[in-house]
C-alpha cells in the first residue's frame, strides 16, 4: 500500500511540475540548465569512481528513480547502455520525450518493490540520488538496496544517497498529509500546488550505522561513505560507494 500511494504521488508530481519535483530549489527550469546539473553531478561521481578504481568495466549502468532522465543522459557519456527506471508513468513518458536523440538511454517503468525485470549481475554501475529518501517505508528502501547488490556485477560500483537523520518534527509530514486529505476530498492537485503550495513529497531516513550493517549483512563491500548536501540542515545525508566481490 505504501508503494501504491508513492506511485500515485509521483504520477501527480510528474503532471504538476516534473523538473521542479526533481530539483525543488528552482520553480521554473530552463531545460538546458536542468540537464547541465546532471552532467556536473555525474562528472563529480565518475571522478570519485576513478579514484576508487571502480567499476572495473563500463558497459551498462542503471539510474534508479530516473525521473525525466537528467542523470541517465549524463551517464550515457560514460556507458554505452544506460537504463533509467522509475515508478511514475508520467515521468517515464517525459524522459522518453526529452531524450529521443540519446540512443544509449532506455527508460523502463517499474512499480514493484523489487527489480526482477533485470537479471543478476546486469550492471557495471548503479546510481541513485535524491530518490530513496522519498520512499515512505524503510523496509522497501532496504529491499531495493538488496536488489542493487544482486544486480551489480562483480567489481561493479553502487552509489546511493540516503538521509541519515531527520528531526522528529519533520517526521510528522504535515504538509503531505494535508495534501492527501484534500485530494481525497476531491480538490485538484493543480489547485493544491499552485494556490496552497501543497505537494506530496515524503522524506525518509535510515541512520548511517544501520545502512553500513545492512550492507555488510548483504555481502557488499563499502568503499567509502561521506556526508553530502542533498538535504538542507538540520537534516543530514550520506552518499555510499559500494562494490561486490566474489
Amino acid at each position: 500500500m505504501a508503494l501504491q500511494q508513492h506511485k500515485q504521488d509521483w504520477e501527480e508530481l510528474g503532471r504538476l511540475n516534473p523538473l521542479w519535483s526533481i530539483l525543488v530549489y528552482r520553480e521554473k527550469w530552463d531545460i538546458e540548465e536542468f540537464f547541465l546539473t546532471g552532467e556536473q553531478e555525474i562528472q563529480a561521481v565518475m571522478e570519485c569512481a576513478m579514484r576508487l578504481g571502480y567499476p572495473k568495466t563500463h558497459e551498462t549502468v542503471l539510474d534508479f528513480g530516473c525521473g525525466v532522465g537528467r542523470l541517465t543522459r549524463a551517464l550515457s557519456r560514460y556507458f554505452p547502455q544506460c537504463y533509467g527506471v522509475d515508478i511514475s508513468e508520467s515521468m517515464i513518458a517525459k524522459a522518453k520525450e526529452l531524450n529521443q536523440l540519446v540512443t544509449e538511454c532506455m527508460f523502463v517503468l517499474n512499480y514493484e518493490p523489487h527489480l526482477r525485470i533485470f537479471s543478476d549481475s546486469s550492471f557495471d554501475m548503479i546510481y541513485t540520488n535524491i530518490v530513496l529518501q522519498h520512499i515512505p517505508d524503510a523496509r522497501i528502501i532496504k529491499a531495493y538496496i538488496a536488489e542493487f547488490i544482486r544486480l551489480l556485477k562483480t567489481d561493479g560500483l553502487l552509489v546511493f544517497q540516503l538521509p541519515s537523520y531527520i528531526p522528529f518534527h519533520r517526521h510528522l509530514m504535515i504538509q503531505k498529509k494535508l495534501y492527501r486529505l484534500l485530494r481525497e476530498a476531491g480538490i485538484s492537485e493543480q489547485f493544491l500546488y499552485r494556490k496552497l503550495r501543497l505537494y506530496p513529497i515524503h522524506m525518509t531516513y535510515i541512520p548511517e550505522k544501520d545502512i553500513v550493517a545492512y550492507l555488510n549483512a548483504e555481502g557488499a563491500r563499502l568503499l567509502e561513505v561521506h556526508a553530502d548536501n542533498a538535504v538542507p540542515p538540520p537534516l543530514r545525508s550520506c552518499t555510499y560507494y559500494v562494490t561486490k566481490q566474489d
